[in-house]
Parts: C-alpha cells; sequence; structure tokens
C-alpha cells in the first residue's frame, strides 16, 4: 500500500510548481496596481471628507440612482451601489479564484491546502475573540460588529509590499495570496450567514433560474457577454431583493465557471473558462470597483484631533484595531506555529520565523471587505459606522507599518533569496531550482 501523504509538507513555505508561481506572480502584479488605486481613491475620500466641501462629498455618496419599478428595490445611493453593485464584481473574481485553487490549483493538494485554511481560520477566531472582549459590555449591539477585524485585503497588503521594495519570497507571497482568498471565503460565508437579517424566499428562488441559465452557458463554453451579463445582473438583482447580501451572487456566478478542459476545448488554444474570465475581470475589479468602492466608503470626516481621538477611544475602534493589529498577527502566526509543532514540520531553509511573523502582520491590512461589514454590522452613516471606517483604516495603516518594518529588516536577505529563485542558468523561462519539478 502506498504511503499516505503528511497532512502538511515536512518543509513549510517551500516553492510550489513554476506553473502556479508564476501564475500567482502575475496576478499580485495586477493587484498592486489594484492597491495603489485603492489608497489613491481613499485619500481622495478622506482630505475631500476633511475640508469645507465635506458636505459635497457626502450628498455625492448619498445621492440616488436607479428605479423601484418591476418589484425590485434598486433605487439605491451611490455608495450604495459601489457596496452592493461593484464589491459582487470583486467577489465573482473571488469566486473564479477559489475555485481554481481547488480545482486546479496548489489547494487541490490537502498537503499545501492545509496550512493556508488553517491560518485564515486562525486569522479570523482571534481578531473576532479580540473585538467581542472590547465590545461585550459595551450594549445596545456593539457586538453585532464581531467579522470587522477578520478580513485581509490583498491588494492593500501587495500595495504595502511594492511600496517598501521588498522581494517577499514566491511561497510567502503565494502563501499571503491564498490566505486572503480563504479569508474572503470565510468573509462572504459570515455576510451570508449572519449579516443575512430577513430572507425573501421568492427572489431567491427566482435567482436561481438566471444562476442555472449562465451555469448551463458557462459550461457549454460560450462566451458572448450580450447573453452573460443580462443573466448576471439578473442573478444579483433577484438575490439583492431576497435580503441576502447581493455580493453573494459574484461568488455564485464564479462558481459555476469550469476551470477544467474538456472535450469540447479539444483543439483550442490559450486560457480555460475560468482563466479567461480571471483576465478580462481582474482588472475591472482592481483597476474599477474595488477603488470606486473604497472612495465612496473611506470617506469619514474626523471632526479635528479631538473628534479623530473620541472616535478612537471607542470599544467598538479598540476592537476593531487590537483585531487587525494584535488578532490578525497572532491569529495567523500562531496557528502555522502550532501545525508546524503539531506535525514537527520545519520552514524551508530559506526562511525564518519572523519571515512569517511579518507576513502574518500584513495580514492585518483589513480595507475593503471589512469597510463593507462594517456597513453591514451598524447602520450606514451612523456616528458608529464613522468610528468603524477610522478604526478600520487606523488599524489597516497601523498593521502595514507595523510589517514594512519587521520585512525591511529582511529585505537584503529577501533580495539574496529572489536572486536564486529567478536564476534560469539554461534560459529556458522556468527558473533552475523549479526545474526538477516539472512533468
Amino acid at each position: 500500500m502506498p504511503d499516505r501523504k503528511p497532512l502538511l509538507q515536512r518543509a513549510l513555505f517551500s516553492p510550489g510548481s513554476w506553473s502556479e508561481t508564476s501564475r500567482i506572480a502575475g496576478i499580485l502584479r495586477k493587484e498592486t496596481v489594484g492597491g495603489a488605486l485603492l489608497l489613491f481613491a481613499a485619500a481622495v475620500a478622506l482630505i475631500w471628507a476633511n475640508t469645507r466641501w465635506s458636505a459635497s462629498y457626502h450628498s455625492l455618496t448619498a445621492f440616488h440612482v436607479g428605479t423601484d419599478r418591476l418589484g425590485l428595490h434598486l433605487d439605491l445611493s451611490l455608495g450604495g451601489w459601489a457596496a452592493d453593485g461593484l464589491l459582487a464584481i470583486f467577489f465573482f473574481v473571488v469566486g473564479l479564484e477559489l475555485k481554481r485553487e481547488f480545482v486546479a490549483g496548489d489547494l487541490r493538494d490537502p498537503s499545501r491546502a492545509a496550512l493556508p485554511i488553517a491560518a485564515a481560520v486562525g486569522g479570523m477566531v482571534v481578531p473576532a475573540a479580540i473585538f467581542v472582549a472590547f465590545t461585550v459590555n459595551a450594549g445596545d449591539g456593539a457586538v453585532r460588529g464581531w467579522a470587522i477585524p477578520t478580513a485581509t485585503d490583498i491588494a492593500f497588503a501587495v500595495a504595502v509590499l511594492a511600496v517598501i521594495s521588498t522581494h517577499l519570497p514566491s511561497a510567502l507571497r503565494t502563501f499571503l495570496l491564498t490566505l486572503a482568498v480563504v479569508d474572503d471565503l470565510l468573509a462572504i460565508t459570515v455576510i451570508a450567514v449572519f449579516y443575512t437579517e430577513k430572507i425573501k424566499l421568492v427572489p431567491l428562488l427566482l435567482a436561481l433560474i438566471p444562476l442555472a441559465l449562465f451555469a448551463i452557458l458557462v459550461q457549454r463554453r460560450i462566451q458572448s457577454w450580450w447573453l452573460l451579463l443580462p443573466l448576471a445582473a439578473l442573478t444579483w438583482a433577484f438575490v439583492h431583493e431576497s435580503g441576502v447580501h447581493a455580493t453573494v451572487a459574484g461568488v455564485l456566478l464564479g462558481f459555476t465557471v469550469p476551470v477544467l478542459r474538456n472535450e469540447r476545448d479539444a483543439g483550442e488554444s490559450g486560457p480555460g473558462m475560468a482563466e479567461h474570465f480571471e483576465h478580462v475581470m481582474r482588472p475591472v475589479s482592481a483597476g474599477f470597483a474595488v477603488p470606486v468602492f473604497a472612495f465612496f466608503a473611506a470617506g469619514v470626516t474626523f471632526g479635528g484631533y479631538d473628534g479623530l481621538v473620541t472616535a478612537l477611544s471607542n470599544p467598538i475602534a479598540l476592537g476593531i484595531v487590537c483585531g487587525l493589529v494584535l488578532g490578525k498577527t497572532l491569529g495567523v502566526f500562531g496557528t502555522t506555529w502550532i501545525l508546524a509543532a503539531a506535525t514537527r514540520a520545519s520552514l524551508d531553509a530559506t526562511l525564518r520565523w519572523i519571515d512569517v511573523f511579518g507576513m502574518s502582520m500584513l495580514a492585518g491590512i483589513g480595507f475593503t471587505v471589512s469597510l463593507l461589514i462594517g456597513d453591514l454590522a451598524y447602520e450606514s452613516g451612523s456616528a458608529r459606522d464613522d468610528v468603524v471606517k477610522v478604526a478600520v483604516l487606523t488599524g489597516s495603516l497601523l498593521a502595514a507599518l507595523l510589517a514594512a518594518v519587521v520585512l525591511r529588516l529582511r529585505n537584503r536577505h529577501y533580495r539574496t533569496v529572489w536572486l536564486m529563485e529567478t536564476r534560469d542558468t539554461d534560459h529556458d523561462g522556468v527558473p533552475d531550482i523549479y526545474g526538477s519539478q516539472q512533468d
């Protein structure tokens, strides 16, 4: 009988396959641009909201567009369209990425999937526990925001890596992206289960019709946007009407897209359906949808230094900041260390635990999904909603600064590892360290 694979590989964070590494490198390059746009959009919103023209920013955010005809309540503010509509595009890409990881990526191998999945769960449980500890006695439903500090914003994190010019080893970058993707799946599950107050069954059942038609078309490898977009829009509209947060529709649509080729693809070249959709939609998500959401979500009027101090002294703010900065770091790093100790696995020879610690700090950057959950947990535009925005921005920036300090200390070593990872002496397009791994 063949030996069973261990739950974890003997060397944690060892390089994966070259095909997977190169694919993820391409994704992270796109996310770097998206992260820069996200930071720019958030900065513009913050500056505008704290000038004499702040009223015009809030009026723009609250400006309503749409209609309530046809029984669908789609008369939404621009901020609402950004949160419910544009983020559905973001979660569609998340759905594509998740399915690809579990079907054809490194997560199809239980020995490689165990660590990022466990770390993502640990990175959710510890921040949530810290938030609850700060807010359990705050009263009036304050604890409802327990999921706010549990999310990781990969675009923001990768933008930080670009700003500090660190050559973080590819295995850690891959782990960070995989962690964030699993994190997003957990986040959308939390949104669907814990932040859905009332479900309308008829619209939810009606959503299954365009969703099924969309699935049939993509399974038949039909890529005609004039057919797929209306079906996706109908699915989104019915899910939105059902009371389930509309971003869930994005993930469901992404899950329907096939990853592997079949007999219908015979004789065709180029990427498969999921990869094709990802190439098309990721720039839209990272370059437009998420930055626009950040623009409408991040603009909070501090009210001067005193207002900022008052906001950050709120138990909700303390729970968010400590959850992001301490909880995420302890959750991700602690889970990784415990798994390594339990399985007697060792780190890859090129890494030390301080590298894992710095990467765990990066996971504390929770922006896009954290702000979304904040809108769902507390009434949008309320005083608590403003506290959430201040806390998420503060916690994410603090986590970014601390991670930058730790990772910069090891940057000379990372540069050496990067040179080793990119060395291609036989000029075949595949770095030497992956040569023995190719089929």
